[in-house]
């Protein structure tokens, strides 16, 4: 039989304060089940485990946690100390607890493999690096925590270890990085979810490491003053009792605890000497509601002075995290200032227990806690967190109502992002729903395009495979640069293999430079076969551009490759001043007699084009400008081809009048057949979205409008798409445009 101490039996009395007489029975079964398994055994700090199992239970006893919480705080510990015992975990104390001792595991090991992995960065950027990398991993540890109350006991091991620390007075290495990760991590999260108490415990123990120094010369001028300082706010305190007495008002009233974090905060933050701190001297005062509060409040403000700028209004504007209480600071007769905090009872527990409040639920009976808003304690909670952009307002009904909204509460995670890790630790944040390809273009662009495989905890999975919180992901990637071997696939944006609409776009840019190229190629091979037909292969490519009004020769490429600018243009150029010096040898081949003034519809042509004075004449429309009814036209005789007809305000056609005004000849639309249509360039620029081409494309086809050819390039969220479509007349088209600059985001649109 085991024997029990008195400092254990008021450790136990500690664990079960607070809980029926049945969870309390349930506590010290689990203390009595793993006292043998942790009896001579050390945590991995060099703290006994009993002790150190104990420690971490009492500071959630303290906190009021339920019974499940302070049992799993007991036990988590045993499947690493003793990993047979560990599986019966479930079988004695069922499934529940098991979970939440498993979460308990696993934001343990998180921190082992990552937190303490990195090394300090040097130089600003990589100090940014760092804080980004801590606030993700703060993200992290709350969206891997399937039970809110695993990070309450996360918090609550990081206590009882910084105890210990302090207890036997240690002073290494090891201390002082439990100190520099505790403010930079567990500090921050404990204040993200309103737990005060751990808070400034924390800040405090990781102060005592970190500068022990000015920990230990704050501490020793607060005791130097105490005397002094507990007198004054005595004497101040029993003055305002007694003026609230006479008012009939009921209140507590009591010092507030000196921390000394935050005092040394206050002095560093605000280049404040010892003596000028308000808190130093102050005191709390809680009252039954709202009204109460702000009629102490007036009583303050009459029995001392205000100082005005020190006024501070947290139930009318609650702080981000829902912490809610009247601070002011007044200065009493002999010029000593006073800083006064009033608040309600349930303020004062939310302040004191943040999160942590929430699960008090069992002790305080499941149907009275609940019934508090939980609608609000759940918006509360996801405001808190910053990760939640919308709450659905929910009305509580019975009580069976009650207990799933406290249960939604209690699995309150971060559900629209998650938490992967590479193999050197570094944490990566991605969209719910996010693959290996995803991850792979966090890291990189280039690894992205080349990504070949992947491995998710060193299994290898499919491309596709949606990621979960705390996973390690290892990217394969293609050798070789060239778009055979190291470019993405199209199903990576049809298939489901990106989550992440910056991967989409990426691997859209990818495509869209491979469409770029292709282009360019086309029309390089054009213009060449065109100097080389015209014996002008010497011809320098550059001047030609600057000649034909491009900035350079690939962008002239590209024009001929879209079929945007024509070839004919080209010839012209090359053999500018040519024709002044040779006259043609027939100028009857080039010149239309003029037989009569009849006209007729072109022949063989489905335009409705009118050729005035010729008959059986063949017409084409022109590629560069693609003239449709009721655009003005104008003819160009053209050498076998027929005659080309442009509109009238076709920049080629203007160039042509000039070496060759003979070949014009005048045109004029006919009758067309109901079936007759012209392609037609239409150009539109928008900011980039999913679904954006869908929606233009309804359009297109809810006006009859057929399109034949799109091209479309994405570059820094803007989207340039080209479509080649086939139109009955203009009337038409302008219709159609002004049904597309009416879509989201459609910032110009018009025709080419």
């Amino acid at each position: 039989m085991v024997s029990v101490t008195a400092a254990e039996h008021s450790s136990h009395e500690l664990l079960v304060a607070g809980l029926s007489a049945t969870d309390a029975k349930r506590v010290c079964a689990a203390l009595d089940f793993v006292q043998p398994y942790y009896a001579g055994q050390n945590v991995i700090k060099g703290q006994d485990a009993y002790e150190y199992a104990l420690t971490v239970a009492g500071v959630l006893a303290h906190l009021e946690a339920d019974a499940d919480t302070r049992i799993a705080a007991l036990l988590f510990e045993l499947p690493a100390l003793a990993p047979a015992q560990g599986e019966e975990i479930e079988i004695r104390f069922g499934k529940e607890i098991a979970d939440l001792v498993a979460g308990i595991r696993q934001l343990m090991r998180l921190h082992e493999t990552t937190f303490e992995q990195q090394e300090p960065g040097k130089g600003k950027n990589a100090q940014q690096q760092a804080a980004i990398q801590q606030e993700t991993l703060r993200k992290m540890l709350l969206a891997m925590a399937t039970d809110m109350r695993a990070v309450l006991v996360r918090l609550a091991s990081r206590v009882a270890s910084l105890r210990y620390f302090a207890e036997q007075k240690l002073d290494t290495d090891r201390t002082r990085e439990y100190g520099r990760t505790t403010l930079d991590l567990y500090a921050p999260l404990a204040n993200r979810l309103g737990i005060w108490q751990l808070k400034w415990e924390l800040e405090d123990l990781s102060f005592r490491f970190i500068e022990p120094e000015t920990y230990k010369r704050i501490a020793r001028m607060l005791e130097e003053k105490r005397l002094g300082r507990e007198a004054f706010v005595a004497e101040a305190i029993a003055r305002l009792q007694s003026e609230m007495a006479a008012a009939g008002i009921e209140a507590e009233v009591s010092g507030r605890p000196k921390h000394i974090y935050s005092i040394w905060s206050k002095m560093k933050g605000k280049s404040l000497d010892f003596a000028s701190l308000y808190d130093v001297r102050a005191f709390r005062v809680i009252v039954k509601d709202v009204k109460t509060c702000y009629t102490v409040l007036g009583i303050v403000h009459h029995i001392w002075t205000p100082i005005p700028d020190e006024f501070d209004d947290y139930i009318a504007r609650p702080k981000g995290n829902g912490y809610q209480s009247l601070h002011t600071v007044v200065t009493a007769e002999d010029g000593r200032a006073l800083e006064v905090q009033i608040r309600t009872r349930e303020m004062h527990q939310f302040a004191e227990y943040g999160v942590a409040a929430h699960w008090r639920y069992k002790e305080a009976g499941g149907a009275n806690f609940a019934a508090k808003k939980y609608d609000e304690k759940i918006a509360w909670l996801r405001q808190l967190l910053a990760w939640k952009s919308e709450v659905t307002d929910a009305v509580v009904g019975q009580d069976e109502g009650r207990r799933e909204w406290v249960e939604k509460l209690k699995s309150a995670t971060l559900d629209d992002r998650i938490y992967v890790m590479t193999p050197q630790a570094r944490v990566i944040e991605l969209p719910s729903g996010g693959t290996p390809i995803d991850f792979a273009y966090h890291l990189h662009s280039d690894i992205g395009h080349r990504c070949r495989g992947a491995r998710v905890d060193g299994a290898m999975v499919p491309l596709n495979t949606p990621l979960k919180n705390g996973q390690t992901v290892e990217i394969i990637t293609a050798k070789g640069s060239s778009a055979a071997s190291a470019g993405p696939s199209r199903d990576w944006l049809s298939q489901g293999y990106a989550a992440s609409s910056r991967t989409r776009a990426k691997v859209r840019a990818w495509f869209n430079a491979l469409d770029q190229q292709a282009t360019l190629a086309t029309g390089r091979g054009l213009i060449e076969k065109t100097l080389q037909r015209e014996g002008k292969t010497a011809v320098n490519l550059e001047e030609l551009a600057h000649k034909l009004g491009f900035a350079k020769p690939d962008d002239l490429f590209l024009s001929v490759g879209k079929d945007e600018f024509s070839l004919r243009t080209v010839e012209h150029a090359l053999h500018e001043g040519e024709a002044a010096k040779q006259p043609p040898a027939n100028p009857d081949a080039a010149v239309v007699t003029r037989k009569s003034r009849a006209s007729s519809v072109a022949q063989g042509a489905k335009s409705g084009v009118l050729v005035v004075g010729t008959e059986g004449l063949l017409t084409q429309l022109a590629k560069c400008c693609k003239p449709a009814p009721p655009d003005k036209i104008v003819g160009f005789i053209t050498r076998g081809k027929g005659v080309s007809i442009h509109r009238a305000d076709c920049k080629n056609f203007a160039e042509m009048i000039v070496h060759a005004p003979e070949r014009v000849i005048q045109t004029n639309w006919g009758e067309a057949g109901k079936e007759t249509v012209y392609p037609v360039d239409i150009f539109i620029i928008a900011q980039d979205r999913q679904g954006l081409l869908r929606d233009i494309s309804e359009i297109l086809m809810r006006e009859k409008i057929n399109v034949i050819g799109v091209s479309t390039q994405s570059a820094k969220g803007q989207a340039r798409m080209a479509f080649t479509a086939e139109i009955g007349s203009t009337a038409q088209l302008v219709k159609a445009l002004a049904v597309i600059r009416e879509v989201t985001g459609v910032i110009d649109a018009r025709r080419k």
